[in-house]
């Protein structure tokens, strides 16, 4: 059991893709926690499958790692927005931050983001400038443009004095001064002993412990974890357990765990300033108070920022229903979304049992779309509404949230950019072209504007453009925003698509669909070239007689399909249309109406 002065608890936060997990990856194998021979991929900490695919992490995860005779416990923290609630709840644990910010690119909207919540607790963040070792890098540049932010976002004179140093998660090595030698993570390991304050608390104290984040094991039930602000805990101990309706339960510890490397390790006692998983309280929930019987206290509750958008999902009505998911019920529906909303709080779920949907609101569409992801990889089956921004009613005003986007685009595709947001009722903020013709733009539009946008930007930049955003703060209605330009081409038929059919109809627009692929009558098929809906064939087969003509059976060349990922159905559909999520695929379609769909249109009117 470590003293609490020999404990540093920090997390690592920074915007998206500018390298915390590469960096965790070198801070974890130069303090030695793998064997010399054991095989150790790349993005170590990913280990959820959907952050290995999307190459982006979701959920926070703890580590600790041992430099001479002191504990570094470390959190590696989501940089996407999207995941914000991630990064709330963990920074009450910890008592500084890495803030890695691109030693090129400088800081980024979300970079902004989570600084300034850091900032707000009062924690003195680290600059690490990150990727030193690329062409054309700026640390000056990026130095004062870091200090800048601090200032603007309010830090304190203790919090405008940081320590910085420069690194490469990449080639791992750190360095305090740009003229060090590059050797290894020695410089920033020595950084956070020293500027990193011990944990608070002591030994002697009564047990007192705030829950940040609940997990679950299939053997011990629901965990706990969070930071120990005093006293010690160990394994059969009696504490009380606080919850949010200040109901007092007396418990028994099961189990006491920490972390090596990647590893839990079992432990017997804990103590004050360490990180550490409790078991043995079946009802806990994140921003529970665990204390001790002989002085109880209720410790405020962990809040949250509201969510900004949210998506009503239902069963699958349509005729290919249970084909290839195997939980396609209501109830199994209902029953696991209950289940992670025991387990993420920053999921906001509403159950309409008269009305047959429920409704999941988050932070936004990426934050919906990995619980759908995860959903349809488990074998549920449903259907999605477009998503809605929530809106809120102050002062008798309604206020809609609004995003600030940042854009990087070569500056030949700048003009097109900013006529459609401009159009979407978004306020430009920044325009500057620098010396290799890349045009940075920054608008604050509604977020309502930027649903549907990022597949056109991504097709009107030819894939060079970059768009990040970042929810900025709720502000009055901005009027009616042009929804999707263009209609869709609806099936007419049940059946396989023929490529016979489908060369037809190239010319009408862009199709989703392939031959012998399985459609039914309403469903979508493609996109029209013109702003009205169309119905088509799209399994009119050619018609063969016996009579053999010299070219009537010419090669027929297919334009390949759009395929839509889930996020871009999401991005995609209309009010009057749905995604039907299934594990075997995704399919759009226009609404079937039924009684309590017209109920629920008219509730939400």
């Amino acid at each position: 059991m470590y003293l609490p002065e020999k404990i540093r608890n920090i997390a690592i936060i920074a915007h998206i893709d500018h390298g915390k997990t590469t960096l965790m990856d070198a801070l974890l194998k130069q303090s030695h926690v793998f064997r010399e021979n054991q095989q150790v991929r790349e993005r170590v900490m990913d280990s959820y499958d959907q952050e290995q695919e999307r190459g982006i992490t979701i959920f926070s995860k703890h580590t600790s790692i041992y430099i001479d005779d002191y504990k570094i416990n470390i959190i590696d923290t989501p940089g996407h927005a999207d995941f914000s609630g991630e990064v709330e709840r963990v920074l009450g644990m910890v008592d500084s931050v890495l803030l890695l910010v691109d030693a090129q690119e400088g800081p980024m909207p979300q970079t902004r983001f989570v600084l300034s919540k850091s900032l707000k607790m009062g924690l003195r963040p680290i600059v690490v400038m990150n990727k030193i070792d690329r062409p054309h890098v700026a640390p000056d540049r990026v130095l004062d443009e870091t200090f800048d932010l601090f200032a603007e976002l309010g830090a304190t004179d203790a919090q405008l004095d940081f320590r910085y140093c420069y690194a490469s998660g990449l080639s791992g090595f750190a360095m305090q001064n740009l003229d060090d030698p590059r050797v290894d993570m020695r410089p920033l390991f020595d950084l956070i002993i020293k500027a990193v304050t011990s944990p608070a608390g002591h030994f002697e104290n009564p047990f007192l412990m705030h829950v940040a984040t609940v997990m679950y094991d299939d053997y011990v039930g629901r965990q706990a974890c969070g930071r120990i602000l005093n006293g010690t805990v160990k394994k059969g101990q009696q504490i009380i357990h606080v919850d949010e309706t200040g109901a007092e339960n007396r418990c028994a510890i099961t189990k006491i765990e920490g972390h090596l490397g990647l590893e839990k390790v079992e432990m017997e006692e804990a103590g004050a300033g360490d990180i550490v998983i409790i078991s043995g309280m079946p009802q806990v929930m994140i921003g529970d108070t665990l204390c001790d019987p002989t002085k109880i206290t209720v410790l405020p509750r962990i809040k949250l920022d509201e969510p900004t958008v949210s998506i009503d999902l239902s069963v699958n009505n349509s005729p290919f229903v249970g084909r290839s998911g195997k939980h396609v019920t209501m109830n199994k529906i209902r029953a696991r979304l209950e289940k992670e909303k025991k387990a993420n709080i920053s999921l906001k779920i509403e159950d309409f049992p008269e009305l047959d949907y429920i409704t999941v609101s988050g932070r936004g569409e990426l934050h919906l779309a990995v619980l759908i992801e995860a959903m349809r990889r488990e074998g549920y089956e449903f259907s999605l509404s477009k998503p809605r921004v929530i809106i809120k009613e102050i002062d008798g005003v309604k206020h809609e949230p609004i995003e600030r986007v940042h854009i990087e685009v070569p500056s030949d595709y700048s003009g097109i950019v900013i006529e459609e947001l401009s159009r979407r009722r978004g306020e430009l903020q920044l325009l500057d072209t620098d010396e290799h013709g890349i045009t940075a733009i920054d608008f604050l539009i509604p977020m309502r504007g930027l649903m549907g946008y990022r597949n056109e930007f991504l097709t009107v930049t030819r894939g060079l453009g970059i768009l990040t955003s970042v929810f900025e703060n709720f502000a009055p209605w901005k009027g009616q925003i042009p929804g999707r330009v263009r209609g869709v081409l609806i099936s007419n038929a049940d059946g396989k698509s023929s490529g016979y059919a489908i060369f037809n109809l190239q010319d009408r627009g862009v199709l989703f669909v392939t031959p012998t692929d399985d459609v039914y009558e309403g469903m979508i098929v493609g996109e029209n070239s013109r702003d009205n809906d169309l119905v088509v064939n799209v399994i009119k087969g050619k018609q063969l007689t016996n009579v053999r003509a010299s070219g009537s059976d010419e090669n027929i060349v297919l334009i390949p399909a759009r395929r839509f990922t889930l996020e871009q159905a999401i991005d995609y559909i209309q009010e009057d249309e749905l995604i039907e999520v299934t594990p075997a695929s995704i399919r759009m379609r226009k609404k079937f109406l039924t009684e309590n769909e017209r109920k629920r249109f008219a509730r939400k009117e």
